[in-house]
């Protein structure tokens, strides 16, 4: 497993009183597309700001890349192997050219001069940012900084991009930017963790791990954690709209042969249920 983790817990409140993680345990492969979906507050982003030790381990164990979280001295390497895309992009930005911002981290992790201007272009055509080089960053759409901030994180070639709440303040076109950049990522072999409280979102992912209040709620395929209602009730979170109709569909005496979880399945579902009348 890249990502190892058992019974963590963790408390922002002095003393433990007050628990922000329950004996969380976390198993990631390499390669993996992971949705960590919950409502606010549910945990998320407090667990995966563990993963690169912007939060120190209070109780449990957790393992990235080999990487015991905990060692201090190998926090550096630990963060150039699990790089971070956050919710709002302008708090990554350090410098007032797009080449210049992404360049910066090159330098900080002393990557060779006469490699730097060749990863900053790599990284932006990965991103489909090619040519905005000496653009800077406030003149962007809120897609495109994402994009430019993603760029930064890849220059440096992690084995994990975690995306916190990356879509949560961009409008329904910004969101597919950055998500159709995200499945690229993953087709392409990098291991993928998204934080989300969009149920939609999730659907693209190879696994989903629910969290509420602290806790882990269940942890298995889209197909799986999506279309079990009690579950999401208990989540506290609406499945996505085809698997609502699905059993809106049974309730009206019309069974389809699968609950569909993108509207392009539903479709499907609908037109074979069509045929057979």
């Amino acid at each position: 497993m890249l990502v190892e983790g058992k019974n963590i817990c963790y408390s922002y409140a002095f003393g433990g009183f007050s628990f922000a993680l329950r004996d969380v345990d976390l198993n990631i492969a390499r390669g993996e597309f992971v949705a960590i979906l919950g409502c606010n507050g549910s945990g998320k982003s407090t667990l995966v700001k563990h993963l690169n030790a912007l939060l120190q381990l209070q109780q449990g164990e957790l393992k990235v890349a080999q990487i015991d979280v905990r060692n201090e001295k190998e926090v550096w390497l630990l963060r150039r192997r699990c790089g971070m895309v956050f919710q709002n992009p302008d708090h990554q930005f350090v410098a007032p050219v797009v080449e210049e911002d992404i360049a910066f981290g090159l330098e900080n992790y002393e990557v060779p001069r006469n490699e730097i201007s060749g990863r900053v272009r790599s990284a932006l055509a990965r991103v489909e940012m090619s040519g905005y080089e000496k653009r800077a960053p406030n003149t962007l759409s809120g897609g495109q900084k994402q994009r430019v901030a993603l760029a930064g994180v890849l220059a440096l070639d992690p084995e994990i991009i975690i995306f916190d709440e990356a879509t949560a303040m961009l409008d329904p076109d910004g969101r597919q930017e950055v998500i159709k950049i995200m499945e690229k990522l993953h087709r392409a072999g990098k291991t993928i963790i998204a934080i989300t409280h969009y149920v939609e979102e999730a659907v693209a992912a190879d696994k989903i791990i629910l969290m509420h209040q602290g806790r882990v709620l269940a942890c298995g395929s889209p197909q799986t954690v999506l279309t079990n209602l009690d579950l999401m009730k208990e989540a506290e979170l609406i499945p996505p709209f085809p698997v609502r109709l699905y059993y809106d569909l049974q309730q009206a005496g019309i069974y389809l042969n699968r609950c569909p979880l993108t509207e392009e399945e539903l479709v499907e579902e609908i037109c074979q249920f069509k045929s057979k009348i």
